[in-house]
């Protein structure tokens, strides 16, 4: 079996490289272990990849595969008590970062090598102004005056598209959007025009828009400055458009590189092909459910002898789970850590059950549209919220969060609800379950106007009507055990008489959300996030419900554990015949789940349609932008689409613009938009748009 080393030696390999400049980045052979009270993880086993200027390599795999952590070693920020790298080198520029002392680290890191971490609320700090932070790297590696690093702030945040640059300066990092948080990280990594970019999930938690916009100006900057990028991200569709190549990573090892065109159109490695696999595809309509890699990746504290993948893979033979193979060469210079890519390349990944189709074809719905389930007729929902303060004590405004918004949902269908942060679907979600009380308008739950039940009348309301939260671990009650979580809704209502049919009751639905009856007596840190998230889907269907509000419940969640909850949805939805209200913005598992799909922006409906009538036909300028926005992930494909990027930020809701709420953002519009709001109408059969230009 070829060493890595022999393999970069293949003259594939040696092909596929030849007229490139020397790497900038060559990561060789890294062991990185952690030292815990349970026992030694290994974290990273042996990962070689290297980084050349001007290209953007991403680094891909499931929660858990040392990804991150490999990242964290470059900069060298692990904990010096528990984190051990045990072999390998890091060479960045000709010299090893291991070698370092800790001070010559320092004048590296931030000068040299940058990094953007993941969330940029915290790794911002909230009392010190922005500029300050743009400009301490500034004072610390280049010694500049006062008003130069002032002027080099100042010069950041036009690249990266922050208006009024001035004044945001003197601001504080609450008084920013989550976008313009992330662009001011960006312009901290650029501040002091380092070699190296490395990005943890940079855009993880921003809007499709926002996301389409910064991922730009990255790749942009890479480009243009010859910066060399990291990139560390779960979302393939960004990996197909930004990246030039593609390393996969799982359980601490990497198991192909190559190109992001090969990565897409000829992937070798089985978890790659499962991972393709898994991801729902905006271009394509619904064909069936989503292929899925079932089971777990392995514990790090004792992982198997032979393949890591074996026990998940569905091609795997007795002499992957008796050896471990290593990375090999495939054509064109693909790299491969598998015993069965030559057979897999030549057969196809369909001989082996890893690429079939589409998943199992889901039967049809009927869904009974002559009287709703759950009518909203005109909600709205306001908060008055304090803006400052005046001699005569704080002022107070209105944000109008849900504005004038009508939607009908049908039993047994799924309403999708999309838009960017802030545009008040999840608090639609929160009103409909009266955590939020209406400001106007009405919520008629078959047929019961909610706002005027008695709170005995609303405790049973309750029962029929549940919540899936967006994150299951902070849902979760971390001192009870999943069985007591699961039980306590059942105790209150006194649906069981008894704890013990409760505790049986609790097996049942830990059985039919695919969870073993055992983890009952588990807490919520010893699960996984996917089963978190079953967790919090038994917890809802224990009061056995009609309607289900599901709040952003898979965005959290690696791809192929994402397929397994969607599926899960699904098929609870064909057995028991419940409503959604699925709430995301993830466009693509929109269209894979809903029935119909329903766009906001900044409080107001601006397009309702069936699901495939609005993604292939839309309307709305908004809708047109959120869908140009979303990266299909076939790197192929997305060299060849017409990438429109729509600009400018999402207003204030305090201060939203007058006329059409999109106004200040959309290509179409005139003064008559800017006067005047247009109402939702029909302007095909049962497709729903609010735009005076239609």
């Amino acid at each position: 079996m070829p060493t890595l080393v022999e393999a970069r030696a293949h003259p594939a390999f040696r092909e596929a490289s030849k007229g490139r400049e020397a790497p900038l980045l060559s990561v060789q052979d890294l062991h990185l272990h952690f030292v815990t009270s349970r026992g030694v993880v290994r974290a990273v086993e042996g990962i070689s990849y290297e980084v050349h200027p001007g290209e953007m390599v991403a680094i891909v795999g499931e929660s858990g595969c040392g990804k991150s952590v490999s990242a964290l070693s470059i900069m060298r920020l692990l904990p010096k008590l528990t984190a051990r790298i045990v072999s390998g080198k890091i060479m960045f520029n000709g010299r090893n970062l291991l070698d370092l002392s800790d001070s010559e680290m320092r004048s590296v890191r931030g000068k040299d090598i940058s990094m953007i971490f993941q969330e940029p609320m915290t790794s911002l700090n909230p009392v010190l102004k922005i500029g300050f932070q743009l400009t301490e790297a500034l004072y610390m590696h280049q010694q500049i005056s006062k008003t130069a690093a002032r002027e080099r702030a100042l010069e950041l945040l036009k690249m990266v598209g922050i208006p009024d640059p001035e004044r945001r300066l003197d601001q504080y990092p609450h008084q920013f959007s989550g976008g313009m948080r992330q662009r001011v990280m960006i312009a901290i990594g650029l501040a002091c025009n380092p070699k190296l970019i490395i990005a943890d999930e940079p855009t993880t938690a921003l809007d499709v828009t926002i996301q389409a916009q910064i991922l730009k100006l990255m790749k942009d900057l890479s480009r243009d400055l010859g910066i060399a990028m990291i990139v560390i991200t779960h979302n393939l569709g960004i990996v197909a458009r930004y990246a030039d190549r593609v390393n996969v990573m799982y359980a601490a090892k990497m198991v192909e590189q190559a190109d992001a065109e090969s990565i897409f159109s000829t992937p070798r490695h089985p978890y790659t092909i499962g991972l393709l696999r898994s991801v729902p595809r905006l271009d394509r309509p619904r064909e069936g459910k989503l292929a899925t890699i079932e089971g777990l990746p392995p514990n790090l504290l004792s992982p198997p002898s032979g393949c890591r993948f074996a026990d998940r893979c569905k091609a795997a033979i007795d002499t992957c789970r008796a050896s471990d193979p290593q990375l090999r060469p495939m054509d064109e210079g693909q790299l491969v850590r598998c015993f069965r890519a030559e057979e897999i390349a030549e057969r196809g990944p369909e001989a082996f059950g890893l690429a079939p189709p589409h998943g199992e074809a889901r039967s049809a719905k009927t869904i009974d549209r002559s009287k709703p389930l759950l009518k909203l007729d005109r909600l709205e929902t306001f908060f008055d919220v304090s803006s400052g303060f005046s001699l005569f004590g704080s002022e107070k405004s209105i944000v109008k969060a849900v504005n004038d918004v009508s939607l009908d949902i049908y039993q047994g269908e799924t309403l999708g609800l999309v838009g960017e942060s802030g545009c008040g679907k999840t608090t639609v979600g929160r009103t409909i379950l009266q955590l939020e009380k209406a400001t106007g308008g009405t919520i008629r739950y078959r047929e019961k106007d909610l706002a005027q039940l008695s709170s005995d009348e609303m405790k049973k309301v309750r029962r029929d009507i549940q919540v899936i939260f967006q994150d299951p671990f902070s849902s979760l009650n971390p001192r009870m055990t999943i069985g007591q979580i699961i039980a306590e809704p059942m105790l209150v209502y006194k649906l069981q008489p008894n704890r013990k049919a409760a505790r049986e009751r609790v097996s049942d639905l830990l059985t039919t959300v695919g969870l073993y009856p055992y983890m009952a007596d588990r807490y919520p840190h010893e699960l996984s996030g996917g089963q978190r998230q079953r967790v919090g889907i038994a917890r809802a269907l224990a009061l056995e419900p009609s309607f289900i509000v599901c709040d952003e419940p898979v965005s959290a969640l690696d791809v192929s554990i994402q397929a397994q909850v969607i599926n899960l949805l699904e098929e609870l939805q064909e057995r028991l015949g419940l409503t959604y209200l699925f709430i995301a913005h993830d466009l693509a598992v929109v269209r894979h789940i809903s029935d119909r799909v329903a766009v906001m922006y900044l409080g107001r409906m601006m397009e309702l349609a069936d699901r495939d009538e609005l993604y292939d036909n839309p309307l709305h300028p908004y809708t047109k932008a959120l869908l140009d926005a979303v990266p299909v992930p076939d790197a192929r494909l997305e060299r060849e689409r017409d990438h429109r990027i729509l600009g400018g930020e999402v207003p204030s809701p305090l201060r939203p613009p007058q006329g059409c709420v999109f106004s200040t953002r959309c290509p179409l519009a005139s003064k008559e938009c800017r006067q005047e709001v247009p109402p939702l109408r029909e302007i095909r059969p049962n497709h729903y748009a609010a735009c005076i230009k239609l």
